[in-house]
């Protein structure tokens, strides 16, 4: 029989597990921001999502055979459609206005994500806005607005795009939450990438160039890096608490950031950090008072706004 500390160890050595887990994650979505924003936008967004995801098909081969002798449950498929639809829709967007604005910008503007669940939770789930879900919405609006600054900025059409992919990505990412209870991580990350290679397929076709091997290189990177950000996700969701989490997926700015700096020569914008910093601290500060009220965190990871 296990002793008192050991039973009270274990919520603490999952907990641990859970951080680690996220920061490999935050290293492996930045890793990804970098890999597309050197491929540029030769190629057009659907078709790079589309290789990406192809490529991830073959990685992901052993977890697809496991699918293949044991399906996951009937009941489970509908929310692996439907979360599947959302992310193609957001990954291609997202791969549209990574080639398009500093690195920076795109992963600021993508932790908007864990905002949009809250009203999203409001309008469709019913749930109440109280006043710290207000404040917290508020915040992350304004966070938004220090880094577009409209009127001052200009707001390019890969500002829009990552705006657009926000609520798409907070509706894939709260199923992933949901998904986390009653499938794998293997599971999870395979039906995303076989789900997405198939919706993804028609869009890149309307507009098809041949690829070079040099770009097909980059999106095969892209596609193991980014397939274990996922599997890395996935498993912090799993291990520990999305508002012991959330504060960790501020280190991806950080790691984008330096990224852009040093390998593409991108100037920091204060502005950006700053309203990057407000809308975390609202994420967070939304998803430990869901916490203390519920026993629980609601809100989801802003890291998951990657392919």
């Amino acid at each position: 029989m296990p002793t008192l500390q050991q039973v009270a160890a274990k919520p603490s050595n999952a907990t641990l597990a859970g951080i680690l887990w996220m920061v490999l994650s935050t290293l492996s979505f930045a890793g990804v921001t970098g890999i597309v924003r050197y491929l540029g936008s030769d190629l057009p967004a659907p078709q790079s999502a589309f290789i990406r995801y192809a490529f991830g098909v073959v990685i992901m081969a052993p977890a697809l055979l496991t699918l293949l002798r044991k399906p996951p449950p009937r009941e489970l498929m509908g929310a692996f459609l439907l979360r599947g639809l959302g992310h193609t829709f957001g990954v291609t967007l997202w791969f549209y206005a990574m080639a398009r604005i500093p690195m920076a910008e795109v992963t600021a503007i993508g932790y908007l994500t864990p905002i949009v669940v809250t009203v999203g939770a409001a309008i469709f789930l019913g749930e109440r806005l109280r006043i710290r879900r207000i404040a917290g919405v508020l915040a992350g609006i304004i966070g938004v607005l220090i880094i577009l600054r409209p009127g001052v900025a200009e707001i390019s059409s890969g500002h829009l795009a990552q705006l657009a992919a926000a609520p798409l990505f907070a509706a894939s990412y709260l199923m992933t939450k949901q998904l986390t209870g009653k499938a794998d991580s293997q599971t999870i990350v395979a039906m995303l990438t076989i789900v997405c290679t198939i919706f993804l397929l028609p869009l890149a076709l309307l507009d098809w160039r041949t690829p070079t091997s040099g770009e097909l290189a980059l999106l095969f990177a892209c596609a193991m890096v980014a397939t274990f950000g996922h599997y890395a996700m996935t498993r912090a969701l799993a291990s520990a608490p999305i508002s012991v989490t959330q504060p960790i997926t501020f280190l991806q700015l950080v790691w984008a950031s330096s990224l852009g700096i040093v390998a593409f020569g991108e100037a920091v914008d204060p502005f950006v950090i700053l309203g990057g910093v407000i809308i975390v601290s609202a994420a967070t500060w939304i998803s430990r008072r869901e916490m203390q009220l519920r026993g629980r965190a609601t809100t989801p990871p802003t890291n998951a706004t990657k392919m």
